[in-house]
């Protein structure tokens, strides 16, 4: 035309060109279908369920496993056993707080936790790097022990195994827990229901920014420390106020923002959630606005997230508060029956955003 604006095949008009069709856009490399693996697809978000759903599922998938919990639920000899196992990478092996020891032995206690369980018996596989410190695998293993000695557990048995020089980081730890769960008591994700009341247990996104300060000599003007922590306790205490507790969850990788859409896809449910009720940190919410990251995204290790039925809510919010591990708990949101499977969050400005899984990674080898 002669302004020099160009009719599409709609009704848009833009200057000096044709308007693409979106139906015929293409991408040659399918940004969510790498042909190797990369390292989004350990970050907890949309990248490692379809690792989950498109290999290993496949692979050796079954109705126990489907259940897709932090640990799964098994009945033997009349018994019913929490069952979970973890590995652990982290980098660097020793950070604000805590290690790749502890933090090996409360990951797993904690995912046994989320299914109401105690956990009893523990196993622990190191992978070392040829050249290691011997005095730094000795730091780790005690950390180990310690840790299980603190959450009432024992480390009933192992393996090692030593890699060439230049084939890891120094230590990776694996880590496998069992335990009783408790009669009556059926929390897994698919039980969230409409009406639900959100909970967390403290302020969140501590330890992926302590993590990532000492990896990158980053200082955010306060010292940043992780929170890595065993949950059983607390669990026993929220258990002791309400039995009927629907889910719980620990946001680990891909944090609260991760951990909330997989509960709402297994239940087929909506959340909506406050934001301005999350307690961030100040000094995460300033790290996470200088690296430009979303606290929410950010990996925990002694935080959980629960969803209690509302008249149940106010007592477990309580004996939340009353425990050393929930002292900040808070309500965050609720359950609901519209947008099924969708996450969603109120702002501080009054309008919504939605929360979906990550695809990949904000901060790798954090866990």
């Amino acid at each position: 035309m002669a302004d020099g604006t160009v009719e599409t095949s709609g009704t848009e008009t833009v200057p000096g060109g044709l308007l693409p069709d979106p139906a015929e856009w293409s991408c040659p490399v399918p940004l969510r279908d790498p042909p190797v693996v990369v390292l989004g697809h350990g970050g907890g978000g949309a990248l490692s369920a379809e690792l989950m759903s498109e290999v290993f599922a496949p692979a050796y998938g079954n109705p126990v496993l489907a259940g897709l919990g932090d640990s799964a639920v098994l009945s033997l000899g009349g018994a019913r056993l929490a069952f979970s196992t973890d590995s652990y990478v982290v980098r660097p092996l020793f950070f604000p707080g805590g290690c790749i020891g502890d933090l090996a032995v409360n990951g797993t206690v904690n995912d046994l936790a989320m299914s109401g369980a105690q956990a009893a018996y523990l196993s622990c596989a190191f992978v070392l790097e040829e050249g290691t410190e011997l005095a730094v695998v000795e730091r780790v293993a005690r950390a180990v022990g310690a840790a299980a000695e603190a959450a009432g557990a024992v480390v009933a048995t192992g393996d090692t195994k030593v890699v060439d020089a230049g084939h890891g980081d120094g230590i990776y730890v694996t880590t496998s827990g069992v335990g009783l769960v408790p009669d009556g008591v059926d929390i897994r994700p698919q039980r969230a229901r409409p009406g639900d009341v959100v909970l967390v247990s403290g302020p969140v996104g501590l330890h992926g920014v302590a993590v990532l300060s000492v990896r990158e000599g980053l200082e955010f003007g306060v010292d940043v420390v992780s929170d890595t922590a065993p949950l059983n306790g607390l669990v026993a205490a929220m258990l002791a106020a309400a039995r009927d507790l629907h889910v719980l969850r620990d946001p680990t990788r891909g944090g609260v923002a991760a951990a909330l859409n997989e509960i709402a896809t297994a239940s087929g449910t909506g959340v909506v959630l406050t934001e301005e009720a999350v307690p961030v940190p100040e000094a995460v919410a300033n790290a996470c606005g200088f690296l430009g990251l979303d606290p929410l995204y950010v990996a925990n290790e002694g935080r959980l997230v629960a969803f209690v039925p509302p008249e149940h809510a106010d007592a477990v919010l309580a004996a939340m508060r009353a425990h050393p591990q929930g002292a900040g708990a808070a309500v965050i949101g609720e359950c609901v029956a519209e947008h099924p499977g969708m996450v969603v969050a109120r702002t501080r400005l009054g309008g919504t955003r939605v929360v979906d899984l990550p695809a990949g990674e904000q901060l790798p080898r954090i866990c």
